[in-house]
């Protein structure tokens, strides 16, 4: 198709490493890679990298910098702090609350604890995606030992009342744990006043590199280890340290964190410009998740009468990068939880499209997805017999 674009749309999915970023992990890849474990002078070059992208990770949150753990990204972070507080404080309790809509990392942990003699409770959310305090307060007993509620909503952008939630968990005596993996970077967060125990991230949602994240483990937090060999992050998490990627998301935590009122007024315009203009050309859509308490950059809504993966297919072919919250590529026909745990029928949640802009996007982009969009849009239309019928009825 000449003349296309190539319009990048799924910051929500993965970042570009910021060229700061580059510049500052390629010594660590060339000259000075030593072992961060080893005595000698070289290596204790790798050990002050570490240590200076600590201190950075723990200034961005309010932390301590020995309160901060690398990681292999959101995923083991998020299985480290629930596995490790659920095993370590199982003499206290086996009862552990989540919700309906966490990423997978959460969910899954959660179900395998839920075999090794652990009960779950998962809440329900609103239609907007949040959460009901006064259900969380309900689903507390004595026997709670663990909360574990996500910071902001992957799919559909919801942020929840963070600070609300670690107060009632801080009142009860219950360890809180919050996947910030979407949040970094969009919101303003300290763990202090938010009264966050634990919280996980990930360098590759704000523009550093993949396989590296981390946990912040408040200090008093009873904790099993994760990874079990060698001595590594003060002996709680073995292996040797992937220290380019340390040294990535420490520069790219900084520079994520430095303007955050900016970089959301920016990112906010060219959302609210996309979704006005959707809403205006294309009839029969909603907007999923929260209308204000969401992500700057996240747009995700459903087309009536069409498939998410159709029209992932045909954006591509116009150079658009998005994603739906039809499940198929990945092997199920199953539309995504997170849009049916907010009230969405099978087939409106099929229809969905997430849009996440971030800073490689501009004005130009968003025109153009605005002159692509509501033609796929209709074309996939014409082909739905549900479509056909719907309009014959209205008329």
């Amino acid at each position: 198709m000449e003349g296309k674009r190539f319009v990048y749309m799924d910051h929500a999915a993965t970042t570009y490493v910021k060229k700061e970023v580059l510049e500052e992990m390629l010594p660590y890849f060339t000259e000075n890679f030593g072992n961060p474990s080893s005595v000698y002078t070289f290596a204790r070059k790798s050990k002050r990298a570490i240590e200076d992208a600590r201190e950075k990770v723990a200034k961005a949150l309010n932390a301590l910098p020995d309160e901060i753990f690398f990681t292999g990204g959101g995923s083991e972070a998020d299985n480290w702090a629930i596995k490790g507080v659920a095993f370590a404080n199982k003499d206290k309790g086996n009862h552990i609350i989540t919700t309906k809509i966490e990423h997978h990392a959460v969910l899954h942990a959660c179900e395998y604890l839920e075999k090794h003699g652990f009960e779950v409770t998962y809440l329900d959310v609103d239609e907007y995606g949040m959460v009901d305090l006064d259900e969380l307060k309900r689903a507390i007993t004595d026997k709670t030992i663990l909360i574990t509620i996500m910071f902001a909503n992957n799919e559909i952008g919801t942020i929840q009342p963070i600070a609300e939630i670690g107060k009632i968990a801080r009142e009860k005596g219950i360890i809180f744990h919050t996947d910030a993996v979407q949040a970094i970077g969009n919101v303003k967060i300290d763990v202090k006043e938010m009264n966050i125990d634990l919280l996980s991230l990930a360098a590759h949602k704000f523009y550093g590199p993949k396989g590296v994240g981390a946990l912040y483990i408040r200090k008093g937090v009873k904790i099993d280890n994760l990874i079990h060999g060698g001595g590594q992050e003060r002996r709680r998490r073995a292996g040797t340290e992937n220290l380019p990627g340390i040294v990535g998301l420490g520069k790219a935590i900084e520079l994520a964190t430095e303007d955050i009122d900016g970089h959301n007024e920016k990112i906010r315009k060219l959302r609210d410009r996309l979704l006005n203009g959707i809403m205006e050309k294309i009839p029969y859509t909603k907007l999923n998740g929260h209308p204000e308490r969401r992500l700057p950059g996240n747009i995700n809504v459903s087309f009536r009468f069409i498939e998410g993966e159709s029209l992932l297919l045909l954006l591509d072919q116009f150079g658009i990068c998005a994603s739906t919250g039809s499940a198929c590529s990945s092997g199920s026909l199953d539309p995504s939880h997170v849009l049916l745990a907010i009230g969405l029928p099978h087939e409106i949640a099929h229809g969905s499209l997430r849009l996440s802009l971030g800073d490689m996007n501009t004005e130009e982009d968003v025109d153009y997805v605005l002159s692509v969009l509501p033609n796929i849009v209709q074309r996939l239309r014409e082909m739905s017999p549900l479509y056909e019928k719907f309009m014959k009825g209205e008329k």
